[in-house]
């Protein structure tokens, strides 16, 4: 497919900061660019982008992160790795049979450190999953989209993943919270041939906005905004 998810982009206060958590975190190194700060993925992981912005935050964010856990005591060691470069612990409501530990990063972003033993992010790598809130006709738009295959599509819930395997992206099903504003976090994606690939993007059910950070913004059928620039760019 000519059309290369590269990144989740956060709008963030501090875009260097935040990227320098995650960097630390996940062991990757920041490439600076025009508009922020980006975190290149590789081996089938998703890359993070981080784009300076007044953007105030409000719950709930429709996207957020799952980092895994590769053997026993990972998920305690990721835990304490995370609070010590600024993170802080969240409640969301989460059950106390529940193994995840939810965390919050220094731009306020929410993310899970997975237990060891999680079957359905085995062989994912460290960043195991972007995690969505929408229905499955936006996971089946963007599995057509990306040409990524449908790993999971069971009660209004979907999940795709790239051929060679990496990070999953997958959409919860409803009820889907109503969306009141802007996305904080959005898609980038590159495009071989941008004016044929946005009208495919349109053909498949997006609606095209106009021009943003040298490419051309459009919305999900979801309402969710993200970005398609050429990959030359």
């Amino acid at each position: 497919m000519s059309l290369e998810l590269v990144a989740v982009t956060y709008d963030a206060r501090d875009p260097a900061g935040v990227a320098a958590f995650w960097g630390a975190l996940l062991g990757r190194e920041a490439v600076d660019g025009p508009d922020g700060v980006l975190l290149p993925g590789g081996g089938g992981q998703v890359g993070l982008e981080f784009v300076a912005s007044d953007s105030v935050k409000a719950e709930p964010d429709r996207y957020h992160l799952h980092v895994t856990s590769a053997a026993p005591g990972d998920q305690e060691r990721m835990v304490e790795t995370a609070l010590g470069l600024g993170a802080q612990h969240l409640d969301v409501g989460q059950l106390p049979e529940e193994r995840h530990v939810v965390l919050r990063d220094p731009g306020g972003n929410e993310f899970c450190v997975i237990e060891h033993g999680n079957n359905f992010l085995a062989g994912c790598g460290l960043l195991g999953e972007v995690t969505c809130d929408g229905t499955r006709d936006v996971g089946l738009f963007w599995h057509e989209a990306l040409g990524w295959p449908l790993v999971w599509d069971e009660n209004e819930e979907t999940a795709v993943q790239s051929p060679d395997g990496g990070t999953k992206v997958s959409w919860g099903g409803p009820p889907v919270a109503p969306k009141l504003r802007r996305n904080r976090q959005r898609f980038h994606l590159a495009a071989t041939g941008l004016a044929a690939d946005i009208a495919r993007l349109v053909a498949l059910g997006a609606t095209e906005v106009g021009p943003d950070r040298g490419g051309v913004e459009l919305i999900d059928p979801d309402g969710n905004e993200f970005l398609v620039t050429s990959s030359a760019t």
